[in-house]
């Protein structure tokens, strides 16, 4: 029986002004969905780093990672991670520009949330 390595992705939480950075997925799965800045950890990547390179890819904003959120287990779709780590991150200062796989992001209100992409998504934030 062959078993493969499971695959880790990262998310981070950034908010700034009582508002929370969301990107909008350009590709599927859940295209036209919005998510937390996010993405898989290349093989020996730390998962801190990769989280503040896919937010930096996705938004063009630097952010430091300051904390652990959560780690959540379970594929929530065939392509997906087997490992999500959440992240808290603090942006630098400057506006988000959507790059790499977003096709739009924005900043949004905890209590006016556009459909989002993703059960675990929807955890953390109802969590936070």
């Amino acid at each position: 029986m062959f078993f493969a390595d499971p695959k880790v992705a990262v998310a981070v939480l950034v908010e700034r002004d009582g508002r929370i950075l969301l990107v909008q997925r350009a590709n599927q799965p859940f295209r036209g969905l919005w998510t937390l800045p996010a993405g898989f950890v290349n093989a020996g990547e730390d998962p801190a780093e990769a989280a503040a390179r896919e937010c930096l890819e996705e938004t063009c904003l630097q952010v430091t990672i300051t904390k652990i959120i959560t780690i959540v287990s379970g594929r929530e779709h065939e392509r997906g991670s087997d490992f999500v780590i959440f992240y808290r991150g603090e942006a630098a200062p400057g506006e988000p520009r959507a790059e790499d796989d977003a096709a739009a992001v924005g900043w949004f209100s905890p209590d006016d949330l556009p459909e989002l992409a993703f059960k675990s998504t929807s955890f953390v934030l109802n969590q936070h």
